[in-house]
């Protein structure tokens, strides 16, 4: 069974970043998938009282598994009372537009609601 969780290890977290190329601070966070001990993806992502700040998921080439762990990040900041998601200029945005995830380019404005509606959309045939 696949399991998506945040990770709390700060020295793991650390090197999830480094590995992507993205500083590390007091506001970074990171989910991982796996299956047993088979590391599946990640996400690492910025989350402080106000906002989320999504850096890169992993896997790119598997929308499903991408899909989950998105949500699965997105999850923890609705658990910390924060409504607002973004990305960053180094994020997968096409990743992000197949997922429709997208509230607004310019902004870069991610659309956490989604959360809360069925994660079919990957699968659509006109994306």
């Amino acid at each position: 069974m696949i399991s998506v969780l945040p990770l709390k290890d700060k020295d793991y977290i650390k090197e999830l970043f480094e590995k992507f190329g993205a500083d590390f601070n007091e506001f970074s966070g990171a989910v991982e998938a796996t299956c047993n001990d088979d590391k599946l993806g990640c996400a690492i992502y910025y989350l402080d009282s106000e906002k989320m700040t999504v850096l890169d998921i992993e896997p790119k080439n598997d929308l499903a598994l991408a899909d989950g762990i998105l949500r699965s990040a997105l999850h923890n900041a609705v658990c910390a009372k924060v409504m607002k998601a973004y990305y960053s200029d180094n994020a997968p945005v096409e990743i992000l537009k197949k997922l429709k995830f997208i509230l607004d380019e310019e902004e870069k404005s991610l659309n956490i609601n989604k959360l809360f509606e069925s994660c079919c959309s990957c699968s659509d045939k006109n994306t």
